[in-house]
C-alpha cells in the first residue's frame, strides 16, 4: 500500500551527482556527502540494469563506510525486492524473509540513529521507506492488520518529509500512493475496510493526479511514480491508452531493464493485442539469447511464459505449445525456476483444447512433480479430473 521515496531517488543522485534538496543545514544526512551519493546511485544503477552482483558490491563497499547506518540495510532488502517483483503476480513467497529482515534491520537501524540524535533525517526518511516498503509487501500478501500497521506508521513519517518542502514533488510521492491506494485497495479487498478506521480520509482523484505530476517532475521519484500508474491503469482503472503512456515513459527511461520490457508486452496482452505482445515478447527472448545484460533466464522463463498464454488467447494453440515447451526447456536446470510448472499447466490445458487428452494428462502429472506454484497442483488435478474447457 506504500512505497518509498529512495529507489530512483538515489539512482537520480548518483546519475546527476546532484544533492537532494532539503537535506542540507540543521538536519543532515550522509547523501550530502559526493561520495556517499555516487556510491548509493551506482548500487540503484546497477539493480535497474538487472545487475545484482554489481549492486551487491557497490553496497557492500557503502555499508564499510559507514556501519550501522540504514541505508545499507535498506539496499540490501531492494536487492532482494528486484529478485521478488518479477514473480510477484504468481505468488512466489520464497524470498519474503530475506526481505522483510532486511526491512526490519533498516528501522532498528533507523531508531538507532535517533537516540543518538545521528543524521536526523536520516532517521525519519529511511525509517519511512522501510516501514512504507514492508507495509506495501504485507499488503500484497494480504496480511492486513500489519500492513495497516506500518502505513499508518510510515504515513506519520511521510507528513513530516512532506512538510519540510511542500512544494518539493518527490516528497509529494509517498501522500500521492496514499491518496489512491487507501481508497482503491478497500473497494478490492472489503475485508481490509475495519482496518482503516483511524486513517485519514483518502482522494483517489488526488492521488492520481499527484502521481502524474511526480512522474513528470519529479527530480528523483519520477521512476517509481511512473510504475505505480501503470498498475493503476493495468488493473484498478483499466486504460489502455494511460497504460501504454507508462510503459513506455518506463521504457525509455530504462531501456536495459528486462522486466519493463517484458510489462511492455503484457499491457498489450492485456487489451487483446496479441500480436503486438508477441513481438515485444519475441525480442525480450532475442536479447536473452545474444547475451544481453539484464535478460537473465528467469526473467526469459516469463516472456516464453507469457508469450505462449497470449497464443493461447487468440486461439493459436499450436504456437502457444512451441512456446510452453521452449520454457521447459530453458528452465530445465533451474531448480529456482517458478514458471516451469505454469508453463507445463497451460501446456496441459492448450493440448486439452486441441482434444490431445493423453498429452494433457502427462503435461498435468508433470505439473504435480514440480514445487506448487499460484495454485498449480490444485488445478492440475481439478484437469486431471474433468479435461480443461468442458
Amino acid at each position: 500500500m506504500r512505497t518509498t521515496l529512495l529507489i530512483a531517488a538515489l539512482l537520480a543522485v548518483g546519475v546527476a551527482q546532484a544533492q537532494l534538496p532539503g537535506w542540507s543545514g540543521p538536519y543532515g544526512s550522509i547523501l550530502d556527502d559526493h561520495e556517499t551519493a555516487e556510491q548509493g546511485g551506482r548500487a540503484l544503477h546497477h539493480l535497474y540494469d538487472m545487475r545484482p552482483e554489481a549492486a551487491e558490491a557497490a553496497i557492500d563497499s557503502l555499508k564499510a563506510a559507514h556501519p550501522g547506518h540504514p541505508i545499507g540495510y535498506f539496499l540490501d532488502g531492494l536487492v532482494v525486492w528486484w529478485d521478488i517483483l518479477p514473480v510477484l503476480s504468481i505468488g512466489e513467497t520464497r524470498l519474503d524473509e530475506a526481505f522483510f529482515d532486511a526491512m526490519d534491520r533498516t528501522v532498528k537501524a533507523a531508531d538507532r540513529l535517533k537516540k543518538e540524535k545521528q543524521y536526523p533525517l536520516d532517521a525519519v526518511f529511511f525509517k519511512a521507506a522501510a516501514m512504507g516498503f514492508r507495509g506495501r509487501h504485507l499488503s500484497n500478501r494480504q496480511k492486513w492488520l500489519a500492513a495497516a500497521r506500518d502505513g499508518k506508521a510510515s504515513l506519520e513519517l511521510v507528513f513530516d518529509l512532506a512538510e519540510r518542502d511542500p512544494e518539493n514533488p518527490d516528497f509529494l510521492f509517498g501522500l500521492g500512493v496514499y491518496n489512491f491506494f487507501a481508497s482503491a485497495i478497500p473497494k478490492e479487498y472489503p475485508i481490509v475496510k475495519p482496518f482503516m478506521y483511524f486513517f485519514p480520509d483518502a482522494d483517489p482523484e488526488e492521488g492520481i493526479a499527484t502521481l502524474h505530476k511526480v512522474a513528470q517532475e519529479a527530480t528523483f521519484v519520477g521512476t517509481e511514480a511512473a510504475y505505480f500508474l501503470l498498475q493503476i491503469y493495468m488493473a484498478f482503472e483499466p486504460d489502455f491508452d494511460k497504460a501504454s503512456e507508462m510503459v513506455e515513459l518506463l521504457r525509455e527511461r530504462h531501456p536495459s531493464n528486462a522486466f519493463f520490457h517484458i510489462l511492455e508486452g503484457r499491457v498489450q496482452s492485456r487489451w487483446g493485442r496479441y500480436f503486438s505482445a508477441a513481438e515485444v515478447f519475441e525480442e525480450v527472448i532475442a536479447r536473452h539469447d545474444t547475451g544481453e545484460p539484464g535478460y537473465t533466464n528467469g526473467l526469459t522463463q516469463g516472456a516464453w511464459y507469457h508469450l505462449g498464454r497470449s497464443h493461447m488467447s487468440a486461439g493459436h494453440l499450436d504456437e502457444a505449445l512451441l512456446a510452453f515447451a521452449a520454457l521447459d526447456e530453458l528452465a530445465s536446470n533451474d531448480e529456482r525456476s517458478v514458471y516451469r510448472a505454469l508453463g507445463r499447466l497451460r501446456a496441459g490445458m492448450a493440448w486439452d483444447r486441441t482434444g490431445h487428452r493423453h498429452e494433457a494428462i502427462i503435461a498435468y502429472r508433470a505439473v504435480l512433480s514440480l514445487p506448487d506454484v499460484a495454485d498449480s497442483h490444485d488445478q492440475a488435478k481439478r484437469y486431471l479430473k474433468t479435461p480443461f474447457g468442458t
